[in-house]
């Protein structure tokens, strides 16, 4: 079969797949923004120094209509998608891109990584108050059938999110094939909602105009800047839809969102407007009052499933960050479970799960309501939305060679409107927006921990081993008892002994008859190419060095990748082959401290329970003698 035979047949499998993969992401990437309606203009209008009228109702409906074409449709679905790193999305992967277009700067390459890692950090501050929100909001309409069901909100929450944490094992593909039918309907039934009320007071169409937004903020002003706070909530989900990439793909996510999601969000906003023009008193719950009240309690019955699959497109997006952060240096190993055998991208992480549903839990169980969680939300995501904004625009400069002007003009524009929603979240930090913060900073020092320890202990055992040549050399002229087969040394350094080869020595006064030094490299891409996989080189003396690179997104199983060293040459029989590692016991050093020592007690803390290299690498613990060894920071 020809190349261009083979092409067309992938592209044509890729393209009858594309409405399911379609389908799919409605369920898992769309769900957190499609529950944007149940509060969002609630919120708004009931804020500070805020009349429900006409022009009020128009001037935020002017806003949000322009907040989703412009954060929404160009931003993340036209521009920041564009910027896939070989298919994956997420800041992480954008920091990655971003940092390979800086290859020559050390300087700029840091600069981008804080970015980077300051953004990751407030997307799980984000995680964790956006399924909270969401299931108390669904939660709280059945307060508008039953008021006596007012007790029950908090407890019935609580035991929704658990069972919906407790899900994820399954994977997003089974979890998206479950929720795709419900939120499919969940956006018809809203769209048609918003149009029965848009047929009886057309007039709320006005609203299209940019102009309605600009004169509500010029006539607000204070309260325009706390109404664009609130603004914020319409946009929920557009980071998480940027880190669901990976798990769909770009086209599937773009045709959902201009076909089906976005005219089903336009229509339910513009329809509350306009049954809120006409009776200003549905603002105590604008969503469930455009329905009459025998279809109240099937509502609230769908928008409580709708809520529960809304957390879905966080909670999916916070897996694969993090197994792209562990990939690049930036969090410890954990355990990460693949749930399909069709595509890599859908995994789940169940250390990450377990964190999330406490976090979320404590959450609801601190603010108690959704208005409560509404001054908490929107720091973290709109401080996330201006660091992938930034690193967006030097991907654009760097890589896709946009000229000064545009990129200029582009930035003014998509940081400007970032900033202003920044600072509108801004003012609700004392009311609540601390907690998101609070949890992103705290994730902020442990990956920057993490990352500079990792430095550390790389510094240590270059500076305190002995020099590789010389050692072969020496071997050579006082040649000790060779064993037969192969030894594997796991190291960060082909140019010095390692560890374990000489306790091996040592103690057992013996050396293999075959050497083999080997170090795994994680690239800036998330799938390394066939021809950089594997490097050989012949160090003399049978010993051997062997580089295995893997993409970020990819899981390193270093008995697979050694086949391939059979085409250079270097065959590998894994029955008479013997894997050697160091286990490194990190001490700080309290006369010498690599960083500041509470970093120092914190990075020692991380590597005692991180996942041991080799389960993370693979290897079969048969084949496996692992040394323990002392290592002061």
């Amino acid at each position: 079969m020809t190349d261009s035979s083979t092409a067309h047949d992938e592209a044509s499998a890729a393209k009858q797949r594309l409405p399911a993969l379609a389908l799919g992401a409605i369920g898992v990437v769309y769900g957190d923004i499609g529950t944007s309606p149940l509060y969002t203009l609630h919120e708004i209008l009931v804020g500070k120094d805020m009349s429900v009228n006409a022009n009020s109702v128009l001037g935020v409906l002017s806003l949000i209509f322009w907040s989703l074409i412009v954060v929404v449709s160009l931003k993340y679905v036209t521009f920041i998608m564009r910027a896939d790193n070989k298919g994956e999305g997420g800041i992480m992967a954008l920091m990655a891109l971003a940092q390979r277009s800086m290859a020559g700067s050390p300087r700029a390459r840091w600069a981008l990584a804080i970015i980077g890692i300051f953004g990751a950090s407030l997307f799980y501050g984000d995680g964790v108050i956006t399924p909270a929100m969401s299931v108390l909001s669904a939660m709280e309409g059945m307060e508008v059938a039953a008021p006596s069901f007012v007790p029950y909100v908090v407890p019935v929450s609580l035991l929704i999110l658990f069972l919906l944490f407790g899900m994820q094992r399954h994977g997003s593909a089974k979890v998206g094939a479950w929720f795709a039918p419900i939120m499919c309907l969940w956006f018809l039934v809203m769209a048609v909602m918003g149009s029965v009320q848009i047929a009886r007071h057309p007039g709320v169409l006005a609203a299209l105009s940019p102009w309605y937004g600009i004169k509500f903020i010029y006539v607000h002003r204070q309260a325009a800047l706390f109404a664009l706070g609130g603004v914020v909530l319409a946009l929920t989900g557009a980071e998480a839809l940027y880190s669901d990439m990976g798990h769909f793909g770009k086209r599937p996510i773009r045709l959902a969102w201009f076909c089906f999601v976005l005219p089903a969000l336009l229509l339910c906003y513009f329809g509350q407007g306009a049954l809120l023009i006409h009776d200003p008193s549905a603002i105590k719950n604008p969503f469930f009052l455009m329905l009459p009240a025998s279809l109240l309690l099937p509502m609230v019955l769908l928008a409580t499933m709708a809520a529960v699959i809304a957390s879905q497109a966080v909670i999916s997006g916070a897996f694969s960050m993090t197994r792209e952060a562990m990939s690049l240096g930036y969090s410890p190993r954990m355990a990460i479970v693949h749930t399909s055998r069709e595509q890599s991208g859908q995994i789940f992480v169940p250390w990450v799960n377990r964190m999330l549903l406490v976090l979320v839990l404590v959450a609801v169980l601190m603010f108690k309501s959704s208005g409560n969680l509404g001054a908490a939300y929107g720091i973290a995501v709109t401080g996330t939305m201006t660091m992938t904004t930034l690193l967006a625009l030097v991907v654009a400069r760097k890589m896709w060679r946009w000229s000064w002007p545009l990129l200029i003009l582009v930035g003014i524009l998509l940081l400007t409107i970032d900033l202003s929603f920044f600072v509108a979240n801004a003012l609700k930090i004392a009311h609540g927006g601390w907690f998101p913060l609070v949890l992103g900073l705290g994730i902020f020092t442990m990956m920057t921990t993490w990352r500079r320890g990792r430095e550390l202990v790389m510094r240590e055992i270059k500076q305190s081993g002995l020099a590789l040549s010389p050692f072969i050399a020496n071997i050579a002229e006082h040649p000790p008892l060779r064993v037969p087969g192969t030894a594997i040394f796991l190291t960060a350094n082909q140019n010095g002994v390692p560890h374990a080869l000489l306790h091996n020595l040592k103690h057992n006064k013996v050396l293999h008859e075959r050497n083999v030094l080997l170090t795994v490299e994680v690239l800036e891409s998330p799938v390394a190419e066939a021809d950089e996989r594997v490097t050989i080189t012949s160090k003399g003396g049978e010993f051997f060095g062997i580089a295995l690179r893997f993409g970020f997104a990819e899981d390193p199983n270093i008995p697979l990748a050694l086949t391939r060293c059979a085409r250079s040459g270097l065959a590998f029989d894994m029955m008479d082959t013997t894997f050697f590692i160091s286990r490194e016991n990190i001490v700080p050093d309290v006369k010498r401290p690599g960083m500041v020592l509470w970093r120092d007690h914190l990075f020692a803390f991380l590597a005692r329970n991180a996942m041991s290299a080799t389960a993370f690498f693979q290897i079969p613990g048969n084949r496996l003698i692992e040394l323990g060894a002392l290592l002061e920071i």
